[in-house]
Order: C-alpha cells, then sequence, then structure tokens
C-alpha cells in the first residue's frame, strides 16, 4: 500500500495567529479577487475552466460529493501558474507606467506605444515547468524578455515547452530552493526583475500579486459549486497557492473549512513544522527528487506560512505510489465521472484523500478530519501531463505501482 503521514497543526486556529493574519486577508477579499479577474479576462481567449462532479468516486468511498477544478485546460497552458504569473507581470508593468492596472487590459499592454515607455524589461524565474512556462508565455505576448532556470531533474520536456515559449531557459544542479537564490542574485546583477511565488527581505510586493492572480480559479469554483465544502485537499510546495485558496475561501464562505496540505516525503516542510508545532516555519534540504516536481520546495513562503500555519489542520506527506495512484484514478474514472488527465502534482491530494478513504491503517487520519457520508470534498488539479513521456510511463505501464 502507499504510504502517508501526517502532523496534526498544534498553531490551529490560534487566537493570536488569527488576528495576525487579518490584515493580510485582505489582499484576498471578493472586491480584490474580482479586480484580478477583471484584468485576466481582458486577454481575448480568456475562459474558465471545468469544475467536474466525481459522483461514482464520491459513493466508492463514502461521501457525499467530490469536485476536481480541472486547471489543465488554464489558457492552453495545461497548468493554472500562468494565472498568477500574468497578473504580476501585469501589475508590474501598470506600477512602471504609473497606471493603475484598474484602467489597463491585456491588449493594452501589448501595444507598441506601452513597451516603448517599459523598455527592455527581462523577467527572470525559477520553476519546474508551470511557472516558468506561464512567464514565458506572458512575457512572449508581451513582446518582452524572460529568462526562466530549473532545479536539477527537472524533466527535459519541461524545459523544451518554456523554450518554446521564447525564453532563455536552462536546468541547473542545484535544488528548487537554492536555485531561487540564484536568480535572485542574477537579477541584481543584470537590473532583471523577479517573478517568484516565494518571498524574501525586501521581496514582498510581487509574490503577493502572484497570490492574488491565483484566486480566479478559487472565485471560479466557488461559483459552480452549489454548496460549500467541508473539506479542501491543497498541493503544498512553498505555500502560495495553498494560501491563496484558504485566504479567499476563509472569507467567502461563513462555514467552517477544514483544509489539508499534501505534499512528498521529501520537501514536506509543512508537515515538519506542524509537527515541530513551531510559530516559525522549519526549513528541509538536499535534492528533492520526487515525481512531485511543483512541490519539491523545501521552505514555505512566510506570508503564506502565516495564512496556512493559523488555517490548515492537517499536513498529510506522501510517496510516490500515491501520486502515482491518484494519476490513475483520475485518468480512469468509474461509470459516468469524467475524465481528468492530471499530471504528478495535480493528483497528489486524490491519491492521498483515497488512500485514506480505503486503508484501514488511516482510520484515525479519516476520524481526525471527520470524513464521512457528509462531506463535500474538492480538489484542484493544478496541472496535465506537463510531462508526457512520465505520466504514460504511470498511467499506461504502472510505474510506481501499488504493491
Amino acid at each position: 500500500m502507499g504510504k502517508l503521514i501526517w502532523a496534526n497543526n498544534q498553531q490551529y486556529l490560534i487566537q493570536k495567529n488569527v488576528e495576525q493574519v487579518v490584515p493580510f486577508l485582505r489582499n484576498f477579499s471578493l472586491e480584490q479577487v474580482n479586480r484580478v479577474g477583471r484584468f485576466q479576462r481582458t486577454y481575448e481567449k480568456f475562459e474558465s475552466t471545468p469544475l467536474r462532479s466525481l459522483d461514482a468516486f464520491a459513493s466508492l468511498v463514502g461521501v457525499q460529493s467530490i469536485f476536481v477544478k480541472d486547471e489543465s485546460y488554464r489558457f492552453n497552458l495545461n497548468a493554472f501558474k500562468v494565472l498568477g504569473g500574468v497578473y504580476a507581470i501585469g501589475q508590474y508593468a501598470a506600477k512602471k507606467l504609473g497606471r493603475n492596472i484598474d484602467e489597463l487590459s491585456f491588449e493594452q499592454l501589448k501595444s507598441l506605444e506601452v513597451r516603448e515607455l517599459l523598455g527592455d524589461l527581462t523577467f527572470i524565474s525559477t520553476t519546474d515547468g508551470n511557472h516558468g512556462r506561464g512567464v514565458a508565455w506572458a512575457a512572449r505576448e508581451l513582446g518582452l524578455k524572460a529568462r526562466i532556470y530549473m532545479p536539477a531533474g527537472s524533466a527535459e520536456e519541461r524545459l523544451q515547452n518554456i523554450k518554446n515559449e521564447g525564453a532563455y531557459a536552462e536546468i541547473t544542479t542545484m535544488n528548487y530552493d537554492d536555485t531561487v537564490r540564484y536568480t535572485s542574485q542574477l537579477a541584481k546583477e543584470n537590473d532583471w526583475v523577479v517573478i517568484q511565488d516565494t518571498m524574501w527581505e525586501g521581496y514582498e510586493e510581487i509574490p503577493v500579486w502572484i497570490m492574488q492572480g491565483y484566486t480566479t480559479l478559487v472565485k471560479e469554483a466557488a461559483l459552480q459549486l452549489e454548496k460549500a465544502p467541508t473539506h479542501v485537499f491543497l498541493q503544498a510546495g512553498v505555500g502560495s497557492f495553498a494560501g491563496a485558496v484558504v485566504a479567499f475561501l476563509q472569507q467567502y464562505y461563513e462555514q467552517k473549512i477544514t483544509f489539508v496540505l499534501v505534499e512528498p516525503f521529501v520537501a514536506n516542510c509543512y508537515y515538519e513544522s506542524f509537527k515541530a508545532g513551531a510559530e516559525q516555519f522549519v526549513t528541509v534540504g538536499g535534492e528533492m527528487q520526487t515525481i512531485m516536481a511543483g512541490l519539491a520546495c523545501g521552505e514555505p513562503n512566510p506570508l503564506a506560512w502565516d495564512l496556512l500555519k493559523t488555517y490548515t489542520k492537517v499536513s498529510i506527506c506522501c510517496d510516490e505510489e500515491v501520486a502515482a495512484t491518484g494519476m490513475r484514478i483520475l485518468g480512469n474514472p468509474l461509470a459516468t465521472d469524467a475524465r481528468i488527465i492530471a499530471g504528478e502534482s495535480g493528483a497528489a491530494p486524490v491519491g492521498c484523500f483515497y488512500e485514506l478513504m480505503t486503508n484501514e491503517q488511516y482510520t484515525e487520519l479519516k476520524d481526525t478530519l471527520q470524513l464521512d457520508e457528509n462531506s463535500r470534498v474538492l480538489f484542484i488539479n493544478t496541472e496535465g501531463d506537463t510531462d508526457v513521456e512520465n505520466y504514460r510511463n504511470i498511467v499506461w505501464h504502472g510505474k510506481y505501482a501499488k504493491i
């Protein structure tokens, strides 16, 4: 059987933590999220992504309903990350022009006049693939430059996808967090603009813009749902995506939602932080090689940490088999359930959920989360088959199968 370990969050709903994050939650109010969506929808090919109801799967595991927001359709880029990159670049351009982004459209930013005013801008970023492709796409669409650096072990297909968007891209010999530090130094030396969804002292504004960009998909899901979810399983990584989801839903619904984080064993900084019961997060290092490449991050985004330590109940970390199981479940649906093509990071929460619902070894975790016949569970498929060869090896040929 696949393996899970989990840690309850000892900082969960502590009042002083709630009071601390209230001001930051305003960045994710419905009014602000509507502003974000307004700009993104000025892109002529913008479309909402589907929300799939997996009724047969829900019946099999004994919950009321299961929904999957499928971001593999986003902007024809096979992942959600472009939402953050395009909004951050738009905000940066608006600020450089001395304009309010509410007064600008994506098409206006593509104009020759605006390009001349912006000058020779180069955006630089670290990525496992999806974020960098989104940044490269946005830069190319706006007639600007992008340089993208990937951690050791990144898939060649993801590298080529970024190059196909017109960016300079290379795979480094470092892990994700060290590559972030490297690109930050390159940006200082060359006067390039870092577009990254983690933050450090002196680099706070752009990561918030990226997190705000992610909220468009969350609002779409909320409008597509008839009832509020009782449980939301979220991929962790540095926590920016999960933090944005939690920040919006926490305000949008007037009921308690149980948020659960999911991480790989080798990059489980939220699990280690929750286990330590710490007010400050714990970092993990090493090579962090995992098929869940989008989650191979060992250092939380500090603002995302503040949000997630306040409102997230449990962090689960899992092995490769669990993520692979999630891919096969979504790609081979029951009865009339829709087929969903999910990559390794996109499917990991579904694999974790299935394991804890069907394996008696995790009854305690299931009870802790109060998952039962009244539960309405939401997942977000953050990526499609962004590494086609690995997807086929897993879904067709049984790589990382349970033994």
